[in-house]
């Protein structure tokens, strides 16, 4: 690890793509998505349709995207196709927690929540291994609630500055966040309550993602550690109810969703209180009296075909292309990503298989610069949520492309999962565990090397 690749060096592993050249432009660099990439570079260069979307197909994007941006109303309201928010619940609308199709980020002081969610849970796992809720309040706290209703509490993120210095003596500060609960409706957390902030993530380029191949993303499991690189990736496994049976996990902070239909069910219950087939409960508790006799909007609140609508929208939200892959800063760049290790876990290319009724996802050469696999990245980011097979310390790899992308369209450059980076700087200095050796790496780097790296990671 640490050596940059040069042409002719080496074979891939048998299925897995060629190793990418640093220090050179490859062939489809510059769009990410392949065939899929979009020429957006507004506001809008999240949600634009896959690049070869046929006009046909384009209609029933459109109708999935109109659900995702739509305002939901408790029941009953007289826009029946829109009600049953909550009775409690965290948005009025999947747009509202991932503007623009973006990224989310912590709140401000004073400000509310909105793209910041706090997962709850007890530790262990149920018997399928997806985590233990907490008793009293769930898988997570719902800050609003219908009017009949109340809210079940209150989040604020407080924070403190920790000064670290790199190798050449520049001066840095990372921001350590602390979460501070209060107007706690149903009475006190179970003691051994753990509590895991986690933003919005951006929405482009998934449905590329579910097309990886499964061998694939197995191929690049190391468990532990057999070739001495400090690199132990592993793949989650989680519970398909669609399915019936345990399959590889892709999506979440930590790979904890089978595929998109799943983690939008999740989130359409989580976060809005929307039942659907795949997640038929309100969430609420025993605890929750006035929640469990609310006014429901139907059974389910949102059906199978709006789900698929909206299932469909978020497979084929196409990827922004590149600018300036060919500056020499960003090749220099480039190569130092790789120099520093960071390509071990963030692989930069990727090829996908078929996906059945996603045509357009097919035989794409990607460069989403992530294995999909999960990672311990260390005690300082752990939550301690165990997750099917994620630890507390360990979360899915996260993909870069359309980093640079992220003020222009979010408004903010935070990142990682609960939003305490600042910037690209700041998360890669919080990498821990088998990310050490390479954020070492960088924070030995000489100020034009640094500046080198950012500009390439700024390019994706």
């Amino acid at each position: 690890m640490g050596v940059a690749c040069q042409p002719g060096n080496g074979s891939p592993a048998p299925g897995l793509p060629p190793e990418p050249v640093p220090g050179f432009v490859e062939p489809g660099e510059e769009a990410p998505g392949g065939t899929t990439s979009v020429a957006g570079t507004g506001t809008g260069a999240f949600t634009q349709p896959a690049g070869n979307l046929s006009l046909e197909r384009r209609s029933e994007f459109l109708v999935g995207e109109a659900f995702f941006e739509a305002d939901w109303f408790p029941a009953p309201h007289a826009r029946t196709d829109r009600d049953g928010l909550g009775p409690l619940f965290h948005a009025v609308s999947c747009l509202a927690c991932h503007p623009r199709g973006g990224r989310g980020a912590p709140p401000g002081p004073g400000e509310p929540t909105l793209s910041l969610l706090v997962r709850l849970s007890l530790p262990g796992t149920k018997p399928w291994g997806a985590p233990v809720p907490e008793p009293t309040y769930g898988d997570q706290l719902q800050p609003l609630a219908v009017a009949s209703v109340a809210p079940e509490g209150r989040v604020e993120v407080r924070t403190t500055e920790q000064p670290g210095t790199f190798e050449d003596g520049e001066a840095y500060s990372l921001q350590v966040p602390e979460l501070v609960l209060s107007g706690l409706a149903y009475g006190p957390l179970h003691p051994e309550t753990r509590l895991s902030p986690r933003v919005a993530q951006p929405m482009f380029g998934l449905g590329l993602l579910a097309a990886v191949p499964e061998e694939t993303v197995r191929a690049w499991e190391d468990p532990d550690d057999v070739d001495g690189d400090g690199i132990s990736g592993r793949a989650n496994r989680v519970w398909s109810a669609r399915q019936g049976r345990t399959v590889l996990g892709r999506f979440g902070w930590k790979a904890n969703q089978p595929d998109l239909e799943h983690q939008n069910a999740g989130a359409l219950a989580g976060d809005l209180g929307i039942t659907s087939p795949l997640s038929p409960a309100e969430p609420c508790t025993l605890s929750q009296a006035e929640c469990q006799v609310a006014p429901s909007g139907g059974v389910p609140e949102l059906d199978a075909r709006k789900l698929a609508a909206l299932t469909f929208y978020t497979h084929l939200i196409g990827v922004p292309a590149r600018q300036g892959v060919d500056r020499p800063e960003v090749l220099k760049g480039k190569a130092l990503f790789h120099q520093t290790g960071c390509a071990r876990c963030h692989r930069p290319r990727l090829e996908t298989g078929p996906l059945e009724g996603y045509p357009e996802l097919a035989g794409q050469t990607l460069w989403p610069y992530t294995d999909l696999l999960l990672h311990d990245l260390g005690e300082a980011l752990a939550d301690g949520r165990e997750d099917f097979l994620a630890s507390g310390r360990e979360w899915r790899t996260q993909p870069l492309w359309g980093l640079g992308r992220t003020h222009q369209v979010s408004g903010h450059t935070r990142l990682l999962h609960d939003g305490r980076a600042r910037s690209v700087m700041e998360a890669i200095l919080w990498h821990g565990g088998e990310a050490e050796g390479s954020r070492e790496r960088v924070r030995r780097l000489s100020r034009e090397d640094r500046l080198a790296l950012l500009a390439f990671l700024d390019s994706l």
